[in-house]
């Protein structure tokens, strides 16, 4: 079997979808994309296609070894997200070949269904309690709220006691035993994260999310070792070497790698393994579409130390497109009991729908992050 073209389709509302042919008609799909940069992926993708093109899709780790480190200059976002959907999709290839889902493929399923939260958003306590209340009534048991707007280094008490004033309100209205996860986004520096680190732990969080940029970890290792609040983070570390300090340093309760920007199925089952020897759980990280959702969940029925899978069902960026939008059957993502199936069909278990595919193409994308600023004009993290 041989490799004869790749071809990327940026879609509604902020995707980029990659579809690998082969000389014997099987076909596969990946969703190589950093948000905000989809068009410089989708050509990282089209310059490693010259290597690609005429190969075996089956040689995964081969293939995947050698987009890593041919290139004297490796890893980033960019980088690792172009390989990352290529590995996907290569996945896909092979599972499709051989009649089977991926996860038979490394192994067999550790578990057959697996725990997922929904985003909730709302800009005052009550908004955001009642779509709480919304998401637990449609079956959910855990949610993931932000934390802070922009915040300085040193802030006010009154913006504290927003955020805990809003996380007050969810933990009141959908009661003790549901999952709470906030997101602090990087948007914190250390002073301000100690404070609201302490403010928040009354509210007993399924985990609080990037506290600070993953970059500035070690000056709040103490901090965050301390915390009787889980630490989650990792959705903006790229490879098993970004995440290497951050586990064995003993800050991080459970790692959020992306398997759309972390190199994919190949490497992130690598970042998982390192975390199970550190005792460290994996959530992985996935505002994304049905096909990064797909690979996530192959990733899942693998891990053993997998607790809990993101989504984007529902989420604010889906404003013109939603997940399911995307697939044949959207059945292959039916939420029952907070928890999901994981996809039995070949490949990563889903079929795409090319066509409509196709059709939003032809509309695309141009979707930027946010620009941020303080009440100084000086820029704040988003």
């Amino acid at each position: 079997m041989k490799i004869t073209s790749l071809t990327t389709f940026a879609v509604p509302p902020r995707w980029l979808f990659l579809k690998i042919e082969t000389d014997e008609g099987i076909v596969g799909w990946g969703e190589p994309v950093l948000e905000g940069r989809a068009a410089t992926v989708a050509a990282a993708v089209e310059e490693l296609s010259d290597y690609l093109v005429g190969k075996d899709p089956r040689q995964i780790e081969d293939h995947w070894t050698v987009l890593y480190r041919s290139g004297f200059y490796r890893g980033g976002g960019v980088h690792m997200s172009a390989l990352a959907g290529i590995d996907q999709a290569l996945w896909d290839i092979k599972g499709k070949a051989l009649g089977v889902p991926v996860h038979e493929l490394l192994g067999g399923r550790v578990r057959d269904r697996i725990k997922v939260y929904s985003w909730i958003g709302g800009d005052r306590p009550a908004e955001t309690a009642a779509a709480a209340v919304e998401a637990v009534d449609r079956g959910f048991s855990a949610v993931k709220m932000n934390g802070p707007e922009e915040l300085q280094y040193l802030d006010t008490r009154d913006k504290v006691e927003r955020v805990v004033a809003n996380v007050a309100a969810v933990r009141e209205a959908v009661g003790p035993d549901v999952g709470i996860g906030v997101d602090f986004h990087g948007r914190v520096h250390r002073p301000m994260a100690r404070v609201l680190l302490e403010a928040l732990e009354p509210y007993h969080l399924m985990f609080v999310e990037e506290p600070v940029l993953s970059e500035h970890v070690d000056g709040i290792a103490d901090v965050l070792r301390a915390s009787s609040t889980p630490i989650a983070l990792g959705e903006r570390l790229y490879s098993r070497w970004d995440f290497k300090d951050v586990i064995t340093s003993g800050v991080v309760d459970v790692i959020q790698p992306d398997l759309s920007h972390a190199g994919g199925i190949t490497e992130v089952r690598k970042i998982a393994a390192m975390a199970e020897a550190y005792d460290v759980a994996v959530a992985p990280h996935c505002p994304l579409g049905p096909i990064a959702l797909a690979a996530c969940l192959q990733l899942d029925a693998v891990t053993y130390n997998a607790v809990i899978q993101e989504q984007s069902l529902g989420i604010h960026y889906n404003t013109s497109n939603d997940l399911l939008d995307y697939v044949v059957d959207p059945s292959v993502f039916a939420y029952s009991d907070g928890s999901v199936e994981i996809p039995r069909g070949p490949g990563l278990g889903i079929e795409v729908d090319e066509d409509y595919v196709r059709e939003r193409a032809a509309v695309g994308h141009r979707w930027r992050n946010p620009v941020w600023r303080h009440a100084d004009g000086s820029f704040a993290e988003w």
